[in-house]
């Protein structure tokens, strides 16, 4: 039964894109914002750490800007590494 599948799917042609549906596909752009979503992150942990200095019953809203501060700033190191080393692929 599954070499049936693969079959039917060896057979059937790539779906183009109809430009009708996205127009960008028709000058070949179907990219993202790395740049600008690197900036956007870092403008947030800034804004994140920023609200610690606010007038707060306890330190629980402190805990999680700063851990979600973090978990942002380990995912932006890890963008920068694998940008680093994307070319050794």
């Amino acid at each position: 039964m599954a070499s049936k599948a693969v079959e039917k799917r060896q057979q059937a042609a790539p779906a183009k894109v109809d430009p009708r549906d996205e127009p960008s596909a028709e000058w070949g752009w179907h990219g993202g914002f790395p740049k600008g979503a690197r900036i956007a992150g870092w403008i947030t942990v800034v804004a994140l750490l920023a609200m610690i200095y606010n007038n707060h019953e306890n330190n629980t809203e402190n805990v999680w800007l700063i851990a979600i501060a973090a978990g942002i700033v380990i995912g932006l190191l890890v963008d920068i590494k694998k940008k680093r080393t994307a070319w050794r692929r």
